[in-house]
C-alpha cells in the first residue's frame, strides 16, 4: 500500500442494503450526479466457488474486473482484505472525484466503514437504499440469511430481519426508491414506520417513481451522501450503553413506545414474557437491568420475531472510580443522563416500534416483569438468590 499523503484520496460513499433494486437505483443516481465517479463492488454470491468477484465501473460500464480468494472460508473477510487495496489503486490512478463502495446484499455498512477509515480513507457518507413498501416485510422476516443464499460466511447465523435493521439504523442517509418494478406501492404507514425507526437519518427520494408531493430526484442524494460521516460517533450511536434510540411517536397507524424505569426485572417473570414481548413490535431494542446481574448491562435486540440478548459490558456504576478515565466521554455522558442517586446508570431503556402497537398492553406486560415493591425492598442480597433464568440464554 502507498504511504498516506502520496496521492489524493477520493472521498468514499458506502451504499448498502438488502433491497438490491433500490441499492442499484441509488448507485445509478450517484454516478449520474457526480460525473467521473467510480463504483467498486464485490459480489459475494460467487463464494461457493471459492472466490469473490470484484468489479469497478463508472456511468459507462465496467472498467475492470477481478477475483479475490476467500479468507478463512469467509466471503466477507475476503471483501475486508480486498477493499482498501482497491481503493488505493483508484486513488493512485487519479481523476476520481468520488469512490462509491456498493456493498453486496447482506454486508453491513458499519464494519466496512471502519475498514475504509482504518485504511486511511475518508468516509463521506453511508447510504442505505430502501424500498419503503418492503420495510415491514423485511423486518418481519426471521429467516436465516443462508436460506436465501445471502450468508456472507459458512458460519453466518444472522437473519434477514436483524441484518436489515442494522443496515437501516447505521446509515446517515436513507435513499428511498419507490414504485420499483414488481414492488407494491408504499403508503403513509410504510413511510412513517421508516421515519420512526431512524428519525435522525436524512431521507432522500430517488428515481423510479417518487410519491406524489415528494421532491423530484436529483443531486439531493449526492449532497446528502457527501455531507460527512463520523465513524466513531456512528458506532457509539449503535452501542446499547449510549445508543441514539428513537423517541416517542404515534402517527399514520405507527407508534413508538419508549419505556424507561429505574427498577430491575425479575429474571423468571421476564424470561416467561420474552416471546410476547418480542412479538409485540416489528422492532425493539435498548438496554435493560436484571436483578441478580447488577454489574452487567444487557442488550435487547429484536426483529423478525427473534430476540438477541447479550452482555454489553458493565454498568458504569459497577466500576471503580479509577476505571472511569478509560471510558469514552460519550459513554459517561449517556450514563449521566440516566444517573440515579442509588443505582447509578442501571435502568430499563427499551424502545418498541410497530404499526398497530398495543402500547397499553405492552406497558402492562413490561411492568409485570419488574420486581414488586416487596422484592425491591428486600435488597441486592435477596436479588442475588433469585432463580438464574437467563443463564442459559446468556451462555453463562
Amino acid at each position: 500500500m502507498s504511504e498516506p499523503g502520496r496521492f489524493p484520496e477520493p472521498p468514499v460513499v458506502i451504499v448498502g442494503g438488502l433491497h438490491a433494486d433500490a441499492r442499484r437505483a441509488a448507485v445509478a443516481r450517484l454516478l449520474a450526479d457526480v460525473p467521473g465517479s467510480v463504483v467498486l463492488h464485490h459480489d459475494l454470491a460467487t463464494a461457493a466457488a471459492g472466490t469473490v468477484v470484484r468489479t469497478v465501473r463508472d456511468a459507462t460500464g465496467i472498467l475492470a474486473a477481478g477475483e479475490a480468494p476467500l479468507v478463512n472460508d469467509c466471503a466477507c473477510c475476503a471483501l475486508r482484505e480486498d477493499l482498501v487495496p482497491e481503493l488505493v489503486r483508484l486513488a493512485e490512478a487519479g481523476g476520481t472525484p468520488l469512490a462509491v463502495v456498493e456493498l453486496w446484499d447482506s454486508v453491513e455498512p458499519k464494519a466496512m466503514a471502519e475498514v475504509v477509515t482504518a485504511g486511511g480513507f475518508t468516509v463521506a457518507g453511508v447510504v442505505t437504499a430502501v424500498d419503503p413498501a418492503l420495510v415491514l416485510p423485511y423486518l418481519g422476516n426471521g429467516d436465516d440469511l443462508a436460506e436465501g443464499g445471502l450468508a456472507a460466511a459458512a458460519t453466518d447465523q444472522r437473519t434477514v430481519a436483524d441484518t436489515f435493521a442494522r443496515q437501516l439504523e447505521y446509515a446517515s442517509v436513507l435513499a428511498l426508491a419507490e414504485s420499483l418494478p414488481g414492488s407494491p406501492e408504499a403508503d403513509d404507514e410504510d413511510r412513517e414506520l421508516l421515519a420512526q425507526l431512524h428519525p435522525t437519518a436524512r431521507r432522500v427520494p430517488i428515481g423510479h417513481g417518487n410519491p406524489a408531493g415528494a421532491p423530484p430526484a436529483g443531486p439531493d442524494l449526492a449532497r446528502a451522501a457527501l455531507a460527512g460521516f463520523d465513524v466513531e460517533a456512528a458506532a457509539a450511536a449503535q452501542h446499547p450503553a449510549c445508543a441514539l434510540l428513537p423517541a416517542e411517536a404515534d402517527a399514520h397507524g405507527v407508534a413508538t413506545l419508549v419505556w424507561h424505569r429505574n427498577r430491575p426485572f425479575h429474571p423468571e417473570r421476564l424470561y416467561a414474557a420474552l416471546e410476547d414481548l418480542t412479538c409485540a413490535a416489528a422492532r425493539s431494542r435498548g438496554r435493560f437491568w436484571l436483578a441478580g446481574k447488577g454489574d452487567t448491562l444487557l442488550h435487547w435486540d429484536a426483529a423478525g420475531g427473534a430476540l438477541c440478548v447479550e452482555s454489553a459490558g458493565p454498568w458504569l456504576a459497577s466500576l471503580p472510580d479509577a476505571a472511569w478515565e478509560l471510558v469514552p466521554p460519550v459513554r459517561r455522558a449517556a450514563a449521566a443522563l440516566d444517573w440515579h442517586p442509588e443505582h447509578g446508570d442501571r435502568c430499563q431503556h427499551l424502545v418498541f416500534t410497530s404499526p398497530g402497537l398495543d402500547r397499553d398492553g405492552l406497558e402492562r406486560l413490561l411492568e409485570s416483569c419488574l420486581l414488586t415493591d416487596a422484592e425491591y425492598a428486600a435488597g441486592q442480597a435477596a436479588w442475588e438468590r433469585l432463580p438464574p433464568a437467563f443463564d442459559t440464554l446468556l451462555e453463562v
